[in-house]
Parts: C-alpha cells; sequence; structure tokens
C-alpha cells in the first residue's frame, strides 16, 4: 500500500483484519519493513500490523537532502492519520525508536502504547561523533555507517540481489569479534541485505556528519505507556545508554526499562536474542490488550 507525505510516496504492508487495534512496526536506518516479518505471525491475530519503509529505504521513495529525523516522524505521522484508524501500539529499532518516541510526544493522539528498542534517541551529547572522548569510545556503528556510504552504492550499481548481500553481510566484522554471520540468525541477516540492496546510502550522511535535530525531548514525558530495551552496554554498539534509560524513567509516567545482558544493537535479529525480547513485547501489547 502507498501514502503520499509531501509528494514522498511510502511503502506501507499490511497484515491482519481491518477492524483491529493498529501496531506500527518501524526499521531502523538502513533497514525496511521485512525486518518485522518475523513477528507479523506473532500478532497478526490480534493486530492490524503496519510496517513502514522510512523514505530512501526499502519500497518507499527517495527523498535526498531529506533525511533529517523530524521528515522520518512525518512519514510515521502520514501512515497513522491515513491508515490506522485510531491510536496505534507502536514499536521501533534504532532509528524506529526514535521516531516511535518522538511520535508519541508530539503527537500523543496517535499514540497508545510505545517499544522502543535499542533507539538512538539522537542525544548530542553521547552521539556526536565530534565530541571529545577518545577515539575507542565511538560508537562502532559510525564505523560500520563510513564503510557502508561506499560499500552499498557500489553494490547497487552492480546489480546485486539480497541473496548476493546477505553473504557479504555475514563475513562482515563485528568490532566486539567474530564476523555478523556468528551472531545474526539467517532472516535477519537477509532482511539486512533487502534492506541495504534498496536503500538510498545517503540517508547516513546526518548521521555521519552530527546533524541531530531531536524529535524528542528525553527529558519531558511521553503520555502513553512506554518500554524501553537496551543493548548489553559492554556492546561496542549498543545505542540506547544506561543514562538515557534513567532520564526515560525520570521523566516517564509509565516507563518500563530492560537491558538485555549480551545483546547487541540488532537485539531482534540476533541468535538468542529474540525471544526475550519477544517476550517483553508480548507482555506489553497482552497489557494493553
Amino acid at each position: 500500500m502507498r501514502v503520499q507525505n509531501g509528494g514522498v510516496g511510502l511503502n506501507v504492508l499490511v497484515d491482519g483484519d481491518d477492524d483491529a487495534p493498529p501496531l506500527l512496526l518501524l526499521h531502523g536506518i538502513l533497514g525496511c519493513a521485512e525486518t518485522w516479518n518475523w513477528m507479523v505471525p506473532r500478532v497478526v491475530d490480534r493486530f492490524r500490523v503496519l510496517r513502514l519503509d522510512f523514505r530512501g529505504h526499502g519500497d518507499s521513495d527517495r527523498a535526498p537532502g531529506r533525511y533529517a529525523f523530524p521528515a522520518y516522524v512525518t512519514d510515521a505521522v502520514a501512515v497513522c492519520e491515513r491508515l490506522a484508524g485510531g491510536p496505534v501500539v507502536v514499536v521501533g529499532h534504532s532509528l524506529g525508536g526514535a521516531v516511535a518516541a518522538g511520535l508519541a510526544q508530539t503527537r500523543p493522539d496517535l499514540v497508545r502504547g510505545a517499544v522502543l528498542e535499542d533507539a538512538a534517541f539522537a542525544d548530542p551529547v553521547e552521539m556526536d561523533p565530534a565530541r571529545t572522548e577518545p577515539a575507542d569510545d565511538e560508537n562502532s556503528l559510525l564505523d560500520a555507517f563510513r564503510l557502508m556510504r561506499t560499500t552499498i552504492p557500489q553494490a547497487q550499481a552492480a546489480g546485486m540481489t539480497a541473496e548476493q548481500i546477505a553473504p557479504m553481510v555475514a563475513a562482515s566484522p563485528y568490532a566486539g569479534g567474530g564476523s555478523m554471520g556468528d551472531f545474526l540468525l539467517d532472516d535477519g541477516l537477509l532482511t539486512l541485505a533487502m534492506g541495504s540492496a534498496r536503500v538510498d546510502a545517503s540517508v547516513l550522511d546526518p548521521v555521519l556528519n552530527g546533524e541531530f535535530e531531536r524529535v524528542h525531548d528525553i527529558t519531558k514525558p511521553i503520555e502513553a505507556p512506554v518500554v524501553a530495551v537496551a543493548a548489553d552496554p559492554a556492546k561496542p554498539d549498543a545505542v540506547t545508554s544506561q543514562r538515557q534509560l534513567a532520564l526515560l524513567e525520570a521523566a516517564g509516567t509509565d516507563v518500563t526499562t530492560y537491558t538485555l545482558p549480551g545483546a547487541n544493537h540488532l537485539i531482534h535479529d540476533t541468535d538468542g536474542q529474540r525471544e526475550p525480547f519477544w517476550r517483553i513485547v508480548d507482555e506489553f501489547l497482552s497489557k494493553l490488550a
């Protein structure tokens, strides 16, 4: 299904009964709607599931120069207003988690609950690559993004399919040791490759340039119930910090936080981490139901 937002065509995958309560699933940067394929069979009997490809991602239109965080929030708003038929429960990973938080805070009329999976809150104190802490303190995702900013356009220009890109993803080194294929689930590898095959790599430019436009003030409350799930802070690619969890709890009226031991940033794509994450999500959805 297509939704128009300011001249940008957005792709939305829709599953479930039209009369069921809406569940909006939001992927991370470089990802795509298919990253949630595994969740759909688990929720489709209870929800009308809406999976958005953000602008520049998946099968949505590219919008060079218009990839700031506020633009992604407008994508989510457009889907909610035109397809949801009522307030959504929103689940978002990384970029999608930040958008979910921004959506819930700026448009509380559209959200009745939010799950934030290692959300990238665009906190300039902790995420600005120009900060003065030692280089080895830098999140390893930034190094990976710098490499992918070059390699993704090359793979696309060569006409590589997701199936051809997946082995390259699996062989990519992970800063914590070993390769991506050592810990990612097979379907997670494939959907990461599906995202890389179709993304506009310039979506990375605001991140790499430190151009963070916050859409969520972490020091102010979100009206709807919130669950925030963080990766293990010992992992080099963990994004949601313990400081941020504490701020969410201090500001919130109904906030529950979790830190998953051993989890890297790609929580729901990781062998051994998807099921603990799912149990948290399922409990939250059941509570709201």
